[in-house]
């Protein structure tokens, strides 16, 4: 039972750590500025992610497609604050699963939605639903923290902070 919490502890550590690091200049806008890290995510899929198919088309109409930059702007926007609930839980010493899934789970539901905003043939919107769909596997795991801890998961957010960058939004995910 130490084993375990130790691990989560030591899991939280790494993700305040690499927050920090992700912390950077100040900018004039919240776009310039570093979003945050959220955690790798691993875990097996979950039949119950709502994410939809990054290779489906999007189910927007052309007058409520939202950019790609404002798309990644509003992504950010979603991971700073899922960034303070985690560092908030972190700091109150609530680092249980039910608290790491609800924090996995609101950002799966924000990326979820920020997809459907984007246009059939955006890369920022594929790529947040990858994300959203690591973020919910991640969430629906026995142990999420553990299952954000994921090489998939981390490519997603990689994948996503690229497809930012040829939008011209500098975040990292």
């Amino acid at each position: 039972m130490k084993r375990m919490h130790t691990s989560v502890l030591a899991l939280a550590c790494a993700c305040l750590l690499a927050l920090t690091a992700c912390g950077g200049d100040s900018a004039d806008t919240a776009a310039d500025t570093a979003p945050s890290a959220v955690p790798p995510s691993s875990a097996a899929p979950s039949a119950t992610s709502a994410a939809p198919d990054a290779s489906a088309p999007s189910t927007a109409s052309n007058a409520d497609v939202v950019g790609d930059k404002k798309l990644c702007q509003s992504a950010q926007a979603a991971s700073d604050e899922m960034r303070g609930a985690f560092v908030k839980a972190v700091q109150s010493g609530d680092t249980s699963a039910a608290t790491m899934k609800k924090i996995l789970g609101g950002l799966e539901e924000k990326m979820t939605e920020l997809a459907s905003q984007g246009g059939g043939d955006s890369k920022v919107a594929a790529a947040l639903g990858k994300f959203s769909t690591e973020a919910g596997r991640a969430a629906a795991a026995k142990d999420p923290a553990a299952a954000a801890d994921n090489p998939t998961f981390e490519k997603a957010g990689v994948d996503l902070t690229a497809a930012c960058k040829a939008a011209g939004v500098s975040v990292t995910f």
